[in-house]
């Protein structure tokens, strides 16, 4: 049953379905994914007419509800090249709870809210961090030693990530200086550990920084018709490929000229 809003409950379900998109956009969801549930979430709410346009920068959405103007706002988007599937299915259970029976106004902002309060614990992100470098370096052709070491970089990764992550600092900025950091750490203890090696280990860690969801999105968006957006998330991601690889190729220099 469509429920009728007050003008006050319409404005403040546009602004919940701003916090909805701004936040899947953080989960790593693709475009077209955001753009869909929030115009589905709007009609389910009795919007008649809903314009959404999403970028990984800006989120704009007009809603028109019967013998009312429409209401249009527009939130610039600053942070959206995280992963979180588990923020992500809880806010796909929440849609799709309000497209079969619309939850009332105030209890989906509540809702939106908890979720967005909850935090991911951080020794999921180490563990899962320490399985992959590890596991990435022993399958590329390194030895276990050279597993184990990976791993261990892994948390220093981390730890760079999370001090590094609650500054102003871009994320082109923050993984050109982790690569270049982890780089120049792990090629210093391959010279001071010989049996260790340096390309393995590193291959390992790489994997922890580069941006494979958001140029899968890119991509999937593109195909799906969304250009414009999918091209801005490809450029984004291909920057912060080459910032990847900027840092690290400099670690490997300077290791170099230490031989």
């Amino acid at each position: 049953m469509t429920p009728e809003l007050t003008k006050t409950e319409q404005a403040e379900l546009v602004s919940c379905l701003l916090d909805m998109g701004q936040m899947l956009l953080d989960c790593g969801a693709e475009i077209s994914r955001v753009e869909d549930t929030l115009t589905r979430m709007a009609k389910a709410y009795g919007c008649i007419r809903a314009e959404v346009f999403v970028i990984t920068s800006i989120i704009s959405l007009s809603m028109e509800f019967r013998e009312e103007e429409a209401l249009t706002e527009t939130r610039r988007i600053y942070s959206s090249t995280g992963t979180d599937f588990t923020r992500l299915e809880e806010l796909n259970h929440i849609s799709r709870s309000c497209c079969q029976s619309p939850l009332p106004v105030p209890l989906l902002k509540k809702s939106l809210q908890q979720v967005s309060s909850e935090s991911r614990p951080f020794s999921s992100l180490l563990a899962g961090s320490i399985l992959a470098a590890g596991g990435f370096a022993v399958f590329f052709g390194g030895s276990l030693w050279d597993g184990l070491a990976a791993a261990a970089f892994a948390i220093g990764i981390c730890l760079l990530q999370k001090k590094l992550g609650e500054t102003q600092i871009s994320p082109v900025g923050m993984n050109l200086l982790i690569s270049l950091l982890a780089g120049l750490s792990v090629g210093l203890v391959c010279l001071a550990v010989p049996a260790l090696h340096m390309d393995k280990i590193l291959i390992g860690d790489i994997m922890l920084l580069i941006p494979g969801l958001a140029i899968t999105n890119a991509v999937r968006n593109m195909l799906g018709g969304k250009t414009i957006s999918g091209l801005v998330r490809l450029t984004e991601s291909l920057i912060w490929a080459a910032a990847l690889a900027g840092g690290f190729m400099t670690s490997i220099l300077i290791i170099d000229l230490l031989l």
